[in-house]
């Protein structure tokens, strides 16, 4: 039987080939967190954070604030430190995932560019 090591190395190779066959249009953040090599647990933190940051714009928006500044900010400060902000925020929109804050927190650093 395949030592540990080999196993394992082999696991990691057909990973990447996986990655290589994924429709990056359609899952563009499951593949930027497995090429940045994120666990399960640092996955779950951004989809908390994201959650989190999703239900206080519903709220914000309902009291009719319009710019979520500080919502981007704290995403900005929590997001794990292999991923980049922008790149992050892409990815979620394109994957449709938190839509419309990721729509305006697009918005907001094309504003500020």
């Amino acid at each position: 039987m395949d030592s540990m090591e080999k196993r394992l190395e082999k696991l990691e190779y057909y990973q990447a080939l996986l990655l290589q066959m994924v429709d990056t249009k359609r899952f563009p953040f499951y593949q930027l967190v497995m090429e940045k090599g994120l666990c399960k647990t640092e996955i779950e933190e951004i989809d908390k954070l994201c959650y989190e940051l999703n239900s206080l714009y519903e709220e914000q928006k309902t009291q009719g604030l319009v710019i979520f500044t500080d919502l981007l900010t704290r995403f900005a400060g929590s997001l794990n430190s292999r991923l980049e902000v922008e790149e992050t925020i892409q990815a979620l929109y394109k994957q449709n995932l938190y839509p419309l804050l990721m729509a305006d927190f697009l918005e907001l650093m094309k504003s500020s560019y």
